[in-house]
């Protein structure tokens, strides 16, 4: 007589973003060991979802590219991050979470706004923010906390001046973007802040559809709401969009990528004595690095889809590591080495691939080579002013980073 095992199959692993200790730097361990052992695996989610985790850099371009695989949040079998991004998500669908056609034909709207030509014309204004931080840092002297002082405020203040934000409000806007994207705030929480912040910048599209400036928002206010294409709050949830990924994600690039490359002085001195190529070589491979979008890149099978020996069934999440393909020896050699004067960092997928990649990149990159050899410049002997083990990271929010950096010089 044969036996009938009752022992119910394991669950596939949780997903984490826990670091190992002394490892700020790199990719969760439990998520790097499977590049080279279960390169597309399953792992369950916060809600108990299942998701493909897909690992190789090859196997995410391809996918990425791929109509087949989507990016609509709205979809029931999308893996959201949190519960206060399933919250969310329906209130804030903007062309992100958009497929073909529709995503193309919303984010025109915007391309022009972001061209690489447009993005140098703002290098002056740029340099003159970030003089003026870096003066008031010097004039109040150390100690500072390196993310207030100059990593937050500097892509906070070039986005409100885009947009047509008043600054003065960032403690609000900033305030409202950190609930929405820590990973542990309650869905009522994010609603909330969610709705705040859209309720905001309707208030400012309203009174720009009859005093526009010159910005983003007055063009979408004349062009958009005083024609009766598009509704205020449509407009306001697309600028709530810009907002928060125009300081969160450069704000969180400079203050990590500074504390990195302060405990390695190598690196440190080629960004700050090297020239304008290497400076933008160097910020390519803290990108590829540091990878702040730690969370992946997330989509949802339409079709049956076979990728690394695995069929990605039509309805299943996908995650597509993006800290772990960008740490791809194939691709990358040596990748757990930061070497600011690799070859070929550009090939990282910091910013993600095909028609999703991030819109701001331009911006963010113009920013990076800018901030970081200014910053090392004007303080040759800046240094951490706590002990490199005790750095706060943000492992829980959706963009990693420092939660604060105590510098001294």
């Amino acid at each position: 007589m044969t036996e009938t095992s009752t022992t119910a199959p394991a669950s596939p692993p949780k997903w984490t973003n826990e670091r190992a200790a002394g490892c700020p730097f790199d990719p969760s361990p439990s998520r790097s060991r499977l590049l080279a052992t279960e390169p597309v695996s399953k792992v369950t989610l916060w809600n108990g979802v299942t998701a493909w985790l897909v690992s190789r850099h090859a196997d995410q371009v391809a996918l990425l590219r791929d109509p087949r695989i989507s990016a609509d949040s709205a979809h029931p079998g999308f893996p959201v991050t949190s519960a206060a991004q399933e919250v969310s998500r329906t209130h804030n669908r903007t062309f992100i979470v958009m497929d073909e056609p529709e995503h193309n034909a919303e984010r025109r709207k915007f391309t022009g706004e972001f061209t690489l030509r447009r993005m140098q014309a703002l290098r002056p204004r740029i340099e003159a923010i970030i003089d003026e931080l870096l003066d008031a840092m010097e004039q109040a002297g150390p100690p500072a906390d390196l993310v207030q002082a100059f990593a937050l405020p500097l892509p906070s203040l070039v986005i409100c001046e885009l947009l047509g934000v008043p600054y003065e409000d960032h403690d609000f806007f900033q305030r409202a973007s950190s609930v929405l994207i820590d990973t542990k705030s309650s869905a009522e929480d994010a609603l909330t802040a969610s709705r705040e912040l859209v309720g905001y910048l309707a208030d400012l599209v309203r009174v720009k559809v009859d005093r526009p400036g010159d910005d983003l928002l007055s063009r979408l206010a004349t062009e958009y709401v005083a024609t009766g294409r598009r509704t205020t709050e449509d407009c306001a949830k697309e600028a709530r969009l810009l907002l928060v990924a125009g300081h969160e994600t450069t704000a969180n690039m400079i203050a990590l990528g500074t504390c990195a490359l302060l405990q390695r002085p190598d690196q440190l001195a080629a960004v700050r004595d090297g020239d304008p190529a290497r400076v933008a070589n160097a910020v390519e491979e803290l990108l590829r690095y540091l990878t702040i979008t730690h969370m992946g890149r997330r989509r949802v099978a339409l079709a049956d889809v076979e990728v690394g020996g695995q069929v990605i069934k039509a309805g299943d999440a996908v995650i597509c590591a993006t800290d772990v393909g960008n740490r791809d020896p194939e691709v990358f050699e040596d990748p757990d080495r930061l070497d600011v004067d690799r070859a070929t960092p550009r090939r990282h997928l910091a910013f993600g691939s095909g028609p999703h990649q991030c819109l701001g990149q331009n911006l963010a990159r113009i920013e990076l080579q800018l901030a970081y050899p200014a910053l090392l410049r004007r303080f040759p002997t800046l240094r951490l002013d706590q002990a490199a083990e005790e750095v706060s990271y943000r492992t829980e929010m959706v963009v990693y980073g420092v939660h604060g950096l105590p510098v001294a010089w």
